[in-house]
């Protein structure tokens, strides 16, 4: 992103320390250390305001309280800001996710995702299936009011969130 769009700034956030000395190192590699910037900080506590853009990419169906950090987002964005979640592609209902991909997502969700949403505050635990109705209701509850599908892939959805 910061590549395509050189008059643009950008601050990264991750609670994981390695990752995000990786990703300073990564940013002095491709030459954009300067107008990126990475901090270690949570999503329901990352500073800044005024954001034109706040991306999650598949994340958020990890998070124990994914509606908290998206109502931390919604404060932090300015007035036409969006939020924009990047997360596997999931059916709404059982039946619809019961193909090769879905089951793949169930088992890394029933290893990974849902244990790592469970063993943090809250424990949502939307799991790698959250689906976009479920997405839509938290972002709703985050204080959203509009919520569309931007765009799709065979393994994800990509979906935006406006105040």
């Amino acid at each position: 992103m910061a590549q395509a769009y050189p008059r643009s700034a950008f601050a990264g956030y991750d609670y994981h320390t390695d990752s995000v000395h990786a990703a300073r190192r990564l940013a002095v590699d491709e030459g954009v250390f300067g107008r990126v910037t990475f901090d270690v900080a949570g999503a329901g506590d990352f500073p800044g305001a005024e954001y034109d853009l706040i991306t999650y990419f598949d994340c958020l169906h990890d998070m124990g309280d994914p509606v908290g950090a998206l109502r931390h987002a919604r404060s932090a964005l300015g007035p036409d800001g969006i939020v924009r979640l990047v997360g596997p592609f999931a059916a709404d209902d059982v039946a619809g996710n019961l193909n090769p991909l879905g089951r793949l997502f169930y088992s890394a969700s029933t290893l990974i995702c849902t244990p790592a949403s469970l063993a943090q505050e809250v424990g949502t635990a939307l799991g790698a299936q959250a689906g976009e109705a479920r997405l839509r209701h938290a972002a709703a509850e985050a204080g959203f009011t509009r919520f569309r599908r931007a765009a799709q892939t065979p393994t994800n959805l990509v979906l935006e969130a406006r105040p």
